[in-house]
């Protein structure tokens, strides 16, 4: 994660986690999988970012987390991609 602020309320970190429960399982497994490695260590720029990627739809947001596509526009910011990478790697 990234050395500025850490996120350390405990209440967004769990809307965050609640907002992440999906509608496809493997979209779910991918969120669980981060969450437990990285939930205690995330920076208010990484709930920013993961916040961006959790309003797209379902196959969209599938299609990112599997690199069957690259986040563009909006989406191309520096802390969605880092946060990205590291929903693709958990």
């Amino acid at each position: 994660m990234t050395d500025t602020s850490h996120q350390s309320d405990p209440l967004r970190r769990a809307r965050l986690r609640w907002r992440a429960r999906r509608g496809l399982l493997e979209n779910d497994l991918i969120f669980e999988r981060f969450f437990s490695r990285y939930e205690h260590d995330l920076s208010d720029a990484d709930v920013g970012a993961l916040t961006r990627l959790l309003e797209l739809s379902d196959n969209d947001l599938m299609d990112l987390l599997l690199a069957r596509k690259e986040p563009e526009g909006d989406l191309a910011d520096p802390d969605v991609v880092r946060v990205l990478e590291l929903l693709r790697n958990a």
